[in-house]
């Protein structure tokens, strides 16, 4: 269960096992070690800032002045066919000591989304011994897992007329070694509820923004994977969504929306924690060895339904960017 809510932190449970690898990297030196976690975790990242920006709207037709619901929303992101992002080129020249143990000074490794295993490399002295020989992690995939799920509880409120602010929120999650939380707002604004003839037009046109945040941590100092205290990651994601709808309006029991966005946002992964280790290139402790920044950004767009049953909804709609998302909604709802 620690493995699988970290990996909703950070885009992979698959990062449990790679610590292992990664603090063995740590005896090819620091450099060596923040260079493959920068290449391994970037496309999972990506693919958790485009999943946690999705589920903002379910319709363009804002709730009046005192209207509200009350959601449960998850996130599907896939990336079975995105064989670009499930593995890189790791060339041994853009590396001070790292080395192929069959000789090879460049080939295909995986990512955290990936799922090539079995690849081993070493790390030697200046005397060609060869004090060290591990194998590289796989990824989600290596676990035929092929998606990446985000979740949050968000509540909508409709303010004067056309406007409608949203909160979401995920109930914080703190045990001893893993920690998580999830805060974001949002604005809606029904241009249609300006026209004379609102009550009468069969759709409706708004605008979204909505801002998410996401903190993870998770502690790995009793692993056993290299001596040190309070070693940890620490995640944090930041993402904005900007999207402009339409949706149908006036069919008492489903109505159909589209949206058409604008997606971008960045992360931040920071190794903490004091490091030990022996050897010709890490021979010191080192504290909060290094920090990974990725950012993506890119064009969305979604078409969904939703049913309405008195104070009971339901929604599904599809996603297409760089990483396409599935996401469904339950709702209870006053308007």
């Amino acid at each position: 269960m620690k493995k699988l809510v970290f990996m909703w932190a950070i885009a992979s449970f698959s990062i449990v096992s790679a610590q292992n690898s990664i603090g063995d990297l740590f005896a090819s030196g620091v450099a060596d070690a923040e260079r493959f976690a920068t290449s391994y975790f970037a496309p999972a990242t990506e693919a958790t800032i485009y999943s946690m920006s999705n589920g903002w709207y379910n319709t363009a037709d804002a709730k009046p002045l005192g209207g509200f619901e009350i959601s449960i929303v998850g996130n599907i992101t896939g990336f079975k066919n995105k064989t670009d992002k499930k593995a890189f080129t790791l060339n041994t020249a853009d590396y001070e000591n790292l080395q192929f143990a069959d000789g090879s000074t460049s080939k295909l490794v995986s990512t955290a989304l990936g799922d090539i295993e079995g690849v081993t490399v070493f790390v030697e002295d200046e005397s060609g011994v060869i004090i060290h020989s591990f194998d590289l992690p796989s990824g989600l995939a290596g676990e035929d897992l092929n998606f990446i799920p985000t979740g949050y509880i968000q509540a909508s409120v409709g303010l004067i007329k056309g406007l409608e602010v949203k909160a979401r929120f995920l109930p914080k999650i703190d045990t001893e070694d893993v920690k998580l939380g999830l805060f974001g707002a949002g604005l809606q604004y029904d241009f249609t509820k300006l026209l004379p003839a609102d009550k009468i037009l069969p759709v409706a046109i708004s605008a979204v923004i909505g801002y998410t945040n996401l903190n993870g941590e998770y502690d790995f100092t009793d692993s056993g994977f290299i001596q040190g205290d309070n070693q940890r990651i620490d995640a944090n994601f930041k993402t904005w969504n900007f999207s402009a709808v339409v949706s149908t309006r006036k069919i008492p029991v489903i109505n159909f929306y589209g949206g058409l966005g604008y997606v971008t946002g960045t992360s931040e992964t920071d190794f903490l924690g004091t490091y030990e280790a022996n050897g010709p290139f890490f021979t010191t402790t080192v504290t909060d060895p290094f920090s990974i920044k990725n950012n993506a950004s890119g064009v969305t767009a979604n078409v969904g339904t939703k049913i309405k049953l008195g104070f009971f909804r339901l929604n599904v709609d599809y996603n297409i960017s760089e990483f396409n998302t599935l996401t469904a909604g339950m709702h209870f709802g006053f308007r």
